[in-house]
């Protein structure tokens, strides 16, 4: 009658055993399908960011030089975070995803090790040393496995997005140091190429030439033509006297004929 209680005993306790190892498979391998999920969406998101690194690059070459030049530093600046991308990919792999896949394989081995307990409980006090041993260990292993796969997934995510951080302001600042009126003066610039402006250059010098000469053509007050030279007006002053001797000389002839 005294066996009794400890038959009931150890059956609950097996229960209890199997159930959290049930538990633990169940959640643990839900837990391994997410994360793989997440991880292949990371890598898919880091391929798309690759192709928009590769059109604002391609977008960039067609552009004004500063335009240009704001938007090939910023394509830089996304290609150095799918680098980044790219390393929190794999060490999610390595240190989360697979220590989580490794783990399902020792649920099974554990859930053998009950069976086999549980068959020989009756009969060899070694195997109920057996059982108390693997109670005691599998709620440790089980947080064991659970703080450090969790603990590795928070502290790639942390390094990953202070690395993304500082490259996004990097790249913030290289939108913000685009200067818009200096592009716009070159596409101005551009409306205009070199020989058109030779032209136009030509044709308004030579419409000031035709105005000038067309405007000497007309003497105006106080003009060059207007003004005499010292030399013209001695010349004009020994003409005026000769024609006044010539003059004076006719007058003498008159005189002796009558």
């Amino acid at each position: 009658m005294n066996r009794l209680p400890d038959v009931r005993t150890r059956d609950n306790q097996a229960q209890q055993i199997q159930d959290a190892v049930s538990n633990v498979e169940k959640h643990f391998g839900l837990l391994c399908q997410l994360l793989a999920a997440y991880i292949r969406k990371t890598a898919r998101l880091r391929d798309k960011a690759d192709s928009l690194v590769k059109e604002i690059s391609i977008y960039a070459d067609t552009e004004t030089p500063n335009l240009k030049r704001g938007l090939k530093s910023f394509a830089v600046e996304l290609a150095n975070i799918q680098d980044y991308r790219t390393a929190q990919v794999e060490r999610l792999e390595a240190k989360v995803l697979e220590p989580l896949k490794s783990y399902g394989t020792i649920v099974k081995l554990k859930r053998d090790d009950i069976k086999a307990a549980l068959l020989a409980w009756s009969r060899e006090s070694k195997q109920m040393a057996q059982l108390e041993k693997t109670r005691q260990r599998n709620p440790s292993d089980r947080h064991i496995i659970s703080q450090k796969i969790f603990t590795e997934f928070i502290t790639i995510e942390m390094a990953f997005h202070a690395k993304a951080l500082e490259v996004y302001t990097n790249a913030y600042q290289h939108i913000k140091d685009i200067d818009e009126d200096e592009d716009l003066e070159v596409f101005r610039s551009s409306l205009h190429p070199p020989e058109y402006l030779s032209r136009l250059g030509i044709v308004r010098a030579n419409s000031k030439s035709s105005f000038d000469k067309s405007g000497s053509t007309k003497p105006m007050p106080g003009s060059f033509q207007n003004q005499q030279t010292p030399n013209n007006r001695r010349k004009n002053q020994l003409e005026d006297e000769v024609d006044d001797e010539e003059e004076d000389g006719d007058d003498d002839d008159d005189d002796d004929e009558h």
